[in-house]
């Protein structure tokens, strides 16, 4: 399994690990029975989960590609309907990426485009797309019963991309940590993650704030790197043993309630 920390680091290095990812995610889709229920999507199937994925691949691209200042209508985007034989459908869930990757090299990667956080560089795109395919990778192994492997560091710079997206939206229906609650997370991976195998949230409003540290907070919870992100993006309950919650367990249970998508 690749890994890498993508934060701070260049399209040339980012890229590979996308389409590493997306690989591994599209054989996944291509390899089950498409109408399988997909748990962690509730109302979706594998067909309609490598569809979205594939096909909002293709949307960053073209946003990227025309250096749009507005949002892009998906229906719009080119090859966006996905094909029916299996194996053209593997093919076609591979070549989002790509278009993603082409477009971010023509334009360059500093170029400002839109983003739903507001104008970002093109280049946000890849980690942003790298990390939608880790974690519609982990849906559909949950899927299909099979195990999900991702790098520690790849699965941390994965939990620091959310939390950066928390940052940008409001709580769902008030605020994700009221009053002066915080919350701690806490990698207990021996890799080498270092500080960015820990985070500190806070509240800002009704959004958060974050950053790389160690502090004593009104909840803190300790797990792998992967199981941290697995987590906090609702893909195991928060009563897994997977991951051990330390302090006042509300917090985090509505911080998950609160958290978009």
């Amino acid at each position: 399994m690749t890994g890498i920390d993508a934060v701070g680091r260049t399209p040339a290095e980012i890229v590979p690990v996308l389409f590493d990812e997306n690989v591994l995610f599209a054989d996944l889709v291509r390899d089950s029975d498409p109408d399988l229920p997909v748990p962690t999507c509730p109302e979706w199937t594998m067909r309609k989960l490598g569809t979205h994925v594939a096909r909002g691949d293709r949307w960053a691209a073209a946003i990227v590609a025309s250096r749009a200042t507005e949002p892009v209508d998906t229906r719009t985007v080119a090859d966006g309907k996905a094909p029916l034989p299996a194996d053209e459908f593997g093919a076609w869930m591979r070549g989002g990426v790509a278009a993603l990757a082409e477009a971010v090299e023509n334009v360059g990667a500093d170029t400002p485009v839109w983003t739903f956080t507001g104008p970002k560089p093109a280049g946000w795109w890849l980690r942003r797309r790298l990390h939608e395919q880790t974690v519609h990778r982990a849906d559909a192994a949950i899927a299909v019963g099979a195990s999900f492997d991702i790098a520690p560091a790849l699965a941390a710079d994965g939990l620091s991309e959310w939390l950066d997206l928390l940052t940008a939206r409001p709580g769902v229906g008030g605020p994700m940590l009221a009053g002066d609650a915080t919350m701690h997370l806490h990698s207990h991976d021996t890799d080498g993650l270092g500080s960015s195998g820990e985070w500190v949230v806070r509240p800002a409003g009704d959004s958060v704030s974050w950053e790389h540290g160690h502090e004593k907070s009104t909840v803190a919870v300790r797990g792998s790197a992967a199981d941290l992100l697995l987590a906090i993006l609702r893909r195991i309950d928060a009563e897994d043993p997977r991951v051990e919650v330390l302090g006042d367990k509300s917090v985090l249970t509505a911080f998950l309630d609160a958290t978009p998508f």
